[in-house]
């Protein structure tokens, strides 16, 4: 069972390695007649490609989708869609002295383990080049349920290493307008230092993204095992170098009284939101608020100690072009994550129930 697929009536299978000829997916279950454009969806590539900064990895790939099926007269049909991006700048060479070596904190140990063979080259299913195709389907999902439901989903950094944005200070109109996709203007210049001290080192460093989802119905998830903020948790986990996931409150909520953690409802709508617009698994029609944790890079050309395929012990150095810190790129994956599971749910809502409770929640 290899379990590349996600999502049950909006389903999305990935395929394809860091440095095969080229990745894809096929997407399952989108309703006819929505406008689908191959550069529309290039435009969300591009807020995740490589290259962008000085602090992310230089592999600089064209990212142009090829729109196989599904998709007439830029309309799509119902049919699965299937969408390829081919790799135009992939450096299989650089891992040639790692081939039979296995990077500390990486797959390379449990895919060797799992199948007795591995595509050492850039890491291959377990890359951070997989997540390019997630972004395109949810590119799709974004657009669903914007023009369907006004649903708005917008993500940011909210810490890089040690360094801290300011909740009393974002502004989500800005992420798009730095490398970090941060939502402070006065933390991108200690943002670009620190992270030029630490290009400089050769070591990396990990991140907290957070995404929250606005005009969501009340009414999205199933009760007990189809929980909205069950599949939430797990498509973010589902990212490669994610680590945790807080819905809401999250951890928070360990140190906070009944009192304080409760969201009191009046006839106007909730005082507080430390459930992240979840309750019992099902969306409230509050906003849905998610934060997830990226671990430091495993890449590193500083050594480091490991053992190879025969067990013997050695010293690994990782050559090639590698992101500092992972969770920079983040924020439009995660924003995609969180669009294909409000996707997936409003279509199985729809299925069991119609409208009931989607159209017109109680509460705002």
């Amino acid at each position: 069972m290899g379990s590349n697929t996600f999502g049950k009536l909006f389903s999305v299978t990935t395929f394809g390695e860091s440095h095969g000829p080229a990745i894809g997916c096929v997407i399952d279950g989108c309703p006819p007649g929505l406008s689908i454009i191959a550069t529309e969806i290039e435009a969300e590539l591009e807020r995740r490609a490589t290259g962008r900064s000085r602090h992310t990895s230089q592999r600089k790939e064209a990212d142009a989708v090829e729109i196989l099926s599904g998709v007439f007269d830029d309309v799509s049909t119902g049919t699965p869609i299937a969408l390829l991006i081919r790799n135009t700048d992939a450096r299989s060479k650089d891992y040639s002295k790692i081939a039979n070596q296995f990077r500390p904190g990486h797959a390379d140990w449990t895919y060797h383990k799992k199948y007795g063979i591995r595509d050492y080259r850039g890491g291959g299913r377990s890359s951070a080049r997989e997540t390019t195709m997630r972004v395109a389907a949810g590119a799709i999902a974004k657009r669903y349920l914007r023009e369907q439901l006004n649903i708005e989903i917008r993500g940011w950094l909210a810490q890089l290493g040690p360094l801290r944005t300011d909740a009393a200070l974002c502004d989500l109109s800005i992420v798009d307008d730095n490398p970090f996709f941060c939502p402070d203007p006065d933390k991108v210049a200690e943002l670009e230092q620190f992270m030029d001290g630490l290009r400089k080192s050769g070591d990396s460093v990990g991140a907290r993204v957070n995404v929250c989802a606005s005009n969501v119905p009340a009414g999205l998830g199933e009760p007990v095992y189809g929980k909205l903020d069950v599949d939430i948790a797990a498509a973010m986990m589902s990212i490669n170098a994610v680590k945790g996931v807080e819905i809401g409150a999250g951890f928070d909520s360990i140190s906070q009284p009944g009192t304080e953690h409760r969201d009191e409802i009046t006839p106007e709508g909730f005082l507080s939101n430390h459930a992240g617009g979840i309750l019992g698994g099902i969306s409230s029609g509050q906003n849905i608020l998610a934060s997830i944790a990226f671990k430091p890079t495993s890449s590193l050309r500083l050594p480091g100690q490991t053992i190879d395929i025969e067990g013997k012990p050695t010293e690994i150095i990782t050559t090639g072009r590698h992101d500092p810190c992972v969770g920079i790129r983040a924020t439009p994956i995660v924003e995609a994550m969180l669009a294909m599971v409000l996707m997936d749910h409003y279509l199985r809502q729809r299925a069991q129930c119609g409208d009931v409770g989607i159209i017109s929640p109680i509460i705002k």
